[in-house]
């Protein structure tokens, strides 16, 4: 009689244990950044600047065309290969440079939107990239990337919170946050 009641004491201990509330995900936003495009750009980093200021973690994870915004607008090309210098060339040098997605009309539509963005006092693209170092938003370049496009470490931008990682270090941190985005 004892080991029935032994083994209905383990069966009900097992049973309350799976009924104890499981972690939920964390108060924190990750955000693959994959498009380089000044519109795409400004909604990633009005919502990661929102999201901060809301008291949220937030991690942004700068992939393929997104990481020329991050380039520094006046590094050269010396000791790069063939192809890093074509990337180099096509793509453009750091956020002051990217067109929009849409409406660009040969640059037009771009000063346009910048000229209409001042004029309604909304932050410019490196407004919005001070004000989330200060917050503490956290930028994770992917290593990937860079190596695909031939980027150094060294054209990148000084931001504070960054880091050069792989994709599972990003998806570490995704997978434990309340909203994932892909812009």
């Amino acid at each position: 009689m004892t080991e029935d009641v032994q083994a209905q004491l383990l069966t009900l201990e097992k049973k309350l244990e799976e009924l104890q509330p499981q972690p939920g995900p964390e108060n924190k936003i990750s955000m693959v950044v994959f498009s380089g495009e000044l519109d795409k750009l400004l909604a990633a980093m009005i919502i990661a600047t929102g999201a901060a200021a809301m008291g949220m973690k937030t991690v942004m994870f700068f992939t393929f065309w997104a990481t020329a915004a991050l380039r520094k607008p006046d590094f050269g090309s010396k000791g790069k290969d063939f192809m890093s210098k074509m990337f180099g060339w096509m793509l453009p040098k750091g956020r002051n440079n990217v067109k929009l997605s849409n409406m660009n009309m040969g640059g037009m539509g771009t000063a346009m939107l910048k000229g209409l963005m001042k004029k309604k006092n909304a932050p410019s693209l490196d407004q919005l990239f001070e004000l989330a170092g200060q917050l503490g938003v956290e930028i994770k370049v992917c290593e990937m990337s860079m190596d695909l496009m031939g980027f150094k470490r060294e054209e990148i931008i000084d931001y504070p919170n960054m880091e050069f990682v792989g994709v599972a270090t990003f998806l570490a941190h995704a997978k434990n946050s309340a909203n994932q985005l892909f812009i």
